[in-house]
């Protein structure tokens, strides 16, 4: 049947920010990546100094690469399970789970059953002659903290505090009803998947609405909040940067 009248989306792309819902991502294929549709979230094109990708990986697909030797990289398991090597060191990880790999890294991936994850790629600055170490994990064994003293609002921190290590991807849980507690401007950027739940988001000037499935970029110093909607607790996951001085 064709299409007839006007279509509407709740994408918001500005200098600073923006707001894809997963209806209007185009899909695509990344040359060293089998059997797998790639979605990029952010990119340089956009004005992020990161790259993110939602990929959907056939079983029995995946990849076989090695970074560039100043690319650190992070993948995220949305649903399915994969087998996962990181420089010779293999684990098997589903829902949940979580890979840091350090710059330089020598990555596979290989869906054992159909696979959705998150992978972010960026260039490492470096702080001294040492470089972080590959990460594995599992965001349900993360204890989460209690923010800034509100019960119910909580944070996992996925990755070590450090000044080894140049980016920090934590998970925010939000009760119904719950909010953060003020507007932040800062210099991070951050890239932001919803992971479950829906809320209002504030950006720049206005509240938006957001739901499961929905990535924001926030470019530097972008007014942000969020408050939670809906009758089931609101989760994303998130990226920023940080513990480096700004460049000159």
């Amino acid at each position: 049947m064709a299409q007839s009248g006007l279509v509407v989306s709740r994408a918001v792309v500005r200098r600073n920010y923006a707001i894809l819902p997963p209806e209007g991502m185009a899909v695509s294929v990344l040359p060293e990546w089998r059997d797998t549709v790639a979605r990029v979230l952010t990119a340089p094109a956009m004005g992020a100094r990161f790259v993110e990708y939602l990929l959907e990986v056939a079983p029995g697909g995946g990849t076989h690469q090695s970074l560039r030797e100043d690319v650190e990289m992070f993948l995220f398991v949305l649903d399915g399970q994969a087998e996962v090597d990181l420089n010779g060191k293999s684990q098997q990880l589903g829902p949940g789970a979580f890979a840091y790999g350090r710059p330089g890294t020598r990555l596979s991936v290989r869906a054992a059953a159909p696979l959705q994850l998150l992978w972010l790629k960026k260039v490492y600055v470096p702080f001294g002659v040492v470089h972080p170490a590959d990460q594995f994990g599992d965001e349900a064994k993360v204890p989460g903290e209690t923010y800034m003293g509100i019960e119910g609002l909580l944070l996992k921190t996925l990755l070590p505090a450090g000044l080894i290590f140049d980016m920090a991807m934590n998970i925010f849980t939000f009760p119904p009803g719950y909010s953060l507690p003020m507007i932040e401007t800062h210099v991070m950027e951050h890239g932001l998947y919803f992971l479950q739940g829906q809320g209002l988001y504030y950006l720049g000037e206005t509240w938006a609405e957001v739901t499961a499935g929905d990535f924001i970029w926030m470019g530097p110093y972008v007014p942000q909040s969020f408050y939670a909607t809906g009758s089931t607790p609101s989760r994303y996951l998130y990226y920023k940067d940080v513990n480096r001085d700004v460049e000159l």
